[in-house]
């Protein structure tokens, strides 16, 4: 096995992949909540978004391993093939699904207390939650085996097997609960059918692995010494997998608890829909982190372009849609789910997707310090944040409702976009952030929106609104083009176009 190389034309090819694989999912979830909504009632899809979030963030319990097993098996094929590697995955595998198994110990033992006093369920919900919980309890161990091979195959580079079952595996997250419906089962039955699906998923996964890394053919192999190497990355990692979740759903459980699930629905709704913009960070992070395992400090001058670059592209594709989506925010509401949600979640819409922008740009920073090996720094962010986030959200959902936990929402993620702006920089240097373009980008943003929030106070209808901001977008295109892109990435995506995941050339 060849040792690989941290190219920009692989990484475009990889971020491409991962688009296309995200892309599917979040057209089947547009089509299929309003279906769910009226077919589960509100406080049923209140729900049904809670099992989402268990189900989706059940690798708190993984203590970290999944990312270290990234880092790891990147740095091993950095060198070629070994059989280190084997019993590094295999060791990997084996902690984690003993970890899912005492995490899904939890989530049973505490199901009762969680549906009958932390959320305010309707009393006629209340059996079928718990069920529900036990059985999301049960998938606990699928999920985190799951994510330590999909790990694997990030590390290998091989983004079309992941993207291949990820593409199947997220459109079943919203058209099983569909088909559930249309077989006239409950609550239980539909997570059933998920936990089912995820089952799959990792088997898929497992298999791909033994095709992409054929020494892990050679057998079972369990290593303690990886497991101490793995823990002590992971370490600092678990920290952060513990407090993500607080930080990225406390608001749900505060409103569920202090308001109704209900209003759960009603601001889970557009969270949903402002929180699919993160196909695109998620797409590159995905393909950063083991580049820059890879890349490591051994050239600084590389790691600062990637980092800038990145964020620069991040910015100038999110900003211009974030404004979009909150210039039309009532309005695709309306279309969406109807007048109710419009009018009760518009502003809740409009906060969540100023704070979906700074968080998706701070995750270039997270990933490039966690892949230089240090994931301490992260973790200490987040120690900090949730000691600040958890009374703000209290006070706020209290007294304002969904609107406050949105506001609460956001201004967590600008803190975290601060603290880790300024972490990042003492790795690649301020200057770098000038010299790629990035401040003009963010001028070139922060037009954009100065434009769209004044022409919303003329309150213009659809159709003017549509026009306006067709002008808008292809002015700042054209801006963009000229004063934000050097003449050497100007050159690099002329010549991706003909060819999107095969280009031809490097960004020097």
């Amino acid at each position: 096995m060849k040792s690989l190389e941290v190219r920009a034309g692989h990484l475009t090819r990889n971020v491409g992949l991962n688009l296309a694989g995200q892309s599917i999912p979040i057209v089947i979830g547009i089509l299929t909540i309003p279906y769910l909504i009226k077919g589960l009632g509100v406080e049923g899809f209140g729900v049904l978004s809670i099992a989402w979030m268990l189900l989706g963030y059940f690798t708190l319990f993984d203590l970290g391993l999944g990312r270290a097993t990234t880092k790891f098996v990147a740095e091993e094929l950095r060198h070629g093939e070994t059989q280190r590697l084997r019993s590094l995955v295999w060791t990997s595998l084996v902690v984690n699904v003993s970890f899912g198994f005492v995490g899904g110990l939890l989530v049973a033992l505490f199901s009762p207390v969680l549906a009958e006093r932390v959320l305010r369920i309707p009393p006629e919900l209340v059996e079928p939650a718990i069920t529900t919980f036990l059985i999301l309890a049960f998938s606990a161990p699928i999920v985190l085996a799951a994510a330590s091979l999909r790990g694997v195959l990030e590390a290998a580079q091989r983004f079309d097997y992941i993207n291949g079952v990820r593409a199947i595996s997220s459109s079943l997250t919203f058209l099983l609960p569909a088909v559930g419906l249309l077989a006239g089962l409950g609550i239980p039955g539909i997570v059933l059918l998920l936990m089912i699906s995820r089952l799959a998923e990792a088997l898929a996964y497992f298999f791909l692995n033994r095709k992409a890394l054929p020494v892990l053919k050679s057998g079972f192999s369990f290593d303690p010494t990886s497991v101490r190497q793995l823990i002590g990355f992971g370490g600092w990692v678990t920290v952060t997998n513990v407090i993500n979740p607080i930080l990225s759903y406390l608001d749900r459980f505060m409103i569920g608890a202090l308001v109704s699930m209900a209003a759960v629905a009603y601001y889970a709704a557009p969270f949903e829909i402002v929180t699919r913009l993160w196909i695109l960070p998620t797409s590159l992070t995905m393909t950063l982190f083991p580049a820059f395992s890879t890349i490591g400090t051994a050239s600084k001058e590389v790691l600062a372009g990637y980092h800038a670059r990145s964020v620069k592209y991040l910015l100038v594709l999110m900003g211009p849609l974030v404004m979009i989506l909150v210039f039309f925010a009532g309005d695709i509401l309306r279309v969406w789910l109807g007048t109710g949600f419009a009018e009760n979640s518009t502003s809740a819409f409009q906060i969540l997707a100023f704070g979906v922008l700074f968080n998706s740009l701070a995750q270039i920073p997270f990933v490039m310090i966690q892949g230089l090996g240090r994931p301490d720094i992260t973790a200490k962010f987040h120690l900090l944040e949730v000691l600040l986030y958890l009374p703000i959200t209290w006070i706020l959902v209290k007294q304002v409702g969904i609107t406050g936990g949105a506001i609460a929402w956001m201004v967590r993620a600008i803190i975290d976009f601060l603290l880790l702006f300024g972490a990042s920089s003492k790795f690649t240097g301020v200057a770098v952030y000038r010299e790629r373009g990035l401040v003009r980008g963010a001028a070139y943003v922060a037009g954009m929106g100065a434009i769209l929030v004044v022409a919303s106070m003329l309150n213009p209808s659809v159709l003017v609104k549509a026009l306006v901001s067709s002008i808008v977008a292809v002015f700042f295109v054209l801006v963009a083009w000229k004063y934000v892109f050097d003449a050497a990435e100007r050159q690099f995506m002329i010549s991706i176009v003909g060819s999107p995941l095969r280009p031809t050339k490097e960004i020097p």
